[in-house]
């Protein structure tokens, strides 16, 4: 397992997981005042079009921990950006639930 720390929009910092055995990336996010539903939202699909590219990454699990309830719609967060192509697999989950 490799993984890298990042700085990301903001200047908040993420943890990002490659699994290359099995051809996985798991993409870590926390929630924060400053992290709306609408700008989490955008990172998300800026991280899927960044790992379609990437040759080790076929399958993609981004996990959002959001304690305080900030996302609003979060099943509709997960349902829009999660899907299947021929090109990756997505899964977006924000927890708890």
């Amino acid at each position: 397992m490799t993984f890298g720390r990042r700085n990301g929009l903001g200047g908040a910092s993420r943890m990002d997981f490659l699994l290359p055995e099995v051809e996985t990336v798991v993409e870590i996010k926390m929630t924060r005042p400053s992290l709306s539903t609408k700008l989490l939202g955008e990172q998300l699909i800026v991280d899927i079009a960044k790992y379609k590219q990437h040759p080790m990454c076929r399958s993609l699990f981004c996990v959002v921990y959001d304690p305080s309830g900030r996302i609003t719609n979060p099943r509709g967060v997960e349902n829009d950006l999660s899907g299947d192509n021929e090109k990756m697999n997505v899964r977006v989950m924000i927890v708890p639930r």
